[in-house]
């Protein structure tokens, strides 16, 4: 019991910057507005889509885990008024909250992006996203290393730190840019680059005196993404995520298969597995009815902390609704990949 209360206050000391945990869904392209806000309205197969995802990591290590929850939701816009391209609005709400101080974030955007149309076979996006960060704890309830007797091996009261709030806010701006080339109507692939907190903004609970840092670092984004249909049956879907910060990065890969259950594609089943480096192997699941998919996976840790959490990692569920509000004069201006 005390080696995961030590635990807990080491997780809890890795965010005394304010940073809490930054994005981290395993279904990431589930997220697409948060990876990258060129994303927005990239959807060439329908007019709009709304989602939401929710992560809960290391329940049995930590009476208050990681819960995650994003919405979000975007639409094209000028889809017959731009002969080349078109536009694509949207917005997004994400928060996070764990630990024994209820350090919270919540994050909301407003998300735009140009998609251009060069020739028949290539589109690049350009978007960005825009909006407002708070981030709370309950300073209370937190413990930190300096309380440590090592005579009596007892926690001493008093946190001994220059907090000088318990409540920012502050704004913060993303860009991203995204590449798309459609080799047929069977086939295509897709890469981008998103760079968060491009402002570098100030958020920091504690003093300036303190002389810790009080700057959120620029944070990168890269996926790597393909498409490719058999015989109108599957759609495998080969795609790589790695984002970087500040000197640590993750990078998570894998695959996930659509398989067509109906003659029209109304009806698939959707399996996958994917791969965290040194930290966690990711099956998922799914499946989808009409314009609405339903996705769960569960993170069997990897790593040397599989040894105390007993190889349970997070568990974490998607739901997507797309939809087309102008049937009968879209202009669809690039191939669509769907059964």
């Amino acid at each position: 019991m005390r080696l995961l209360t030590y635990i807990s206050i080491f997780i809890l000391l890795l965010t005394r910057d304010a940073a809490a945990q930054q994005l981290h869904f395993s279904q990431y392209f589930n997220t697409p507005l948060l990876v990258n806000p060129a994303n927005t309205g990239f959807n060439p197969d329908y007019d709009y889509r709304i989602g939401g995802s929710y992560r809960n990591q290391w329940a049995n290590m930590l009476s208050n885990p990681y819960q995650t929850t994003n919405l979000w939701g975007d639409a094209q816009l000028f889809i017959n008024k731009i002969e080349s391209g078109w536009a694509g609005i949207g917005g997004t709400i994400y928060k996070d909250q764990a630990g024994t101080g209820n350090l919270s974030t919540t994050q909301g955007y407003l998300s735009f992006a140009y998609h251009h149309m060069a020739g028949n076979s290539s589109l690049l996006s350009l978007g960005f996203n825009a909006g407002m960060v708070n981030q709370q704890v309950d300073a209370s309830k937190l413990i930190f290393d300096n309380q440590w007797n090592n005579t009596s091996g007892q926690f001493n009261g008093g946190i001994g730190e220059s907090l000088d709030k318990t409540n920012i806010n502050y704004f913060d701006l993303h860009v991203g840019v995204n590449y798309a080339y459609f080799l047929n109507d069977r086939a295509y692939f897709n890469l981008g680059l998103s760079a968060e907190h491009l402002n570098t903004p100030t958020a920091s609970f504690f003093a300036a005196s303190s002389g810790l840092s009080q700057k959120v670092p620029v944070r990168y984004n890269f996926f790597l993404n393909a498409n490719y249909k058999i015989e109108d049956l599957w759609i495998l879907n080969p795609n790589m995520y790695i984002s970087e910060s500040n000197g640590s990065n993750e990078v998570v890969l894998g695959i996930n298969v659509m398989r067509n259950l109906s003659d029209d594609g109304t009806k698939q089943l959707i399996a996958g597995v994917y791969y965290r480096n040194k930290d966690a192997i990711i099956p998922m699941v799914g499946y989808q009815t009409n314009d609405l998919m339903f996705t769960v996976n569960y993170d069997i840790t990897t790593s040397a902390l599989s040894k105390l959490n007993g190889l349970q990692g997070a568990y974490e569920a998607s739901i997507i609704k797309r939809a087309i509000y102008m049937k009968g004069h879209r202009g669809i201006k690039c191939p669509v990949m769907k059964f």
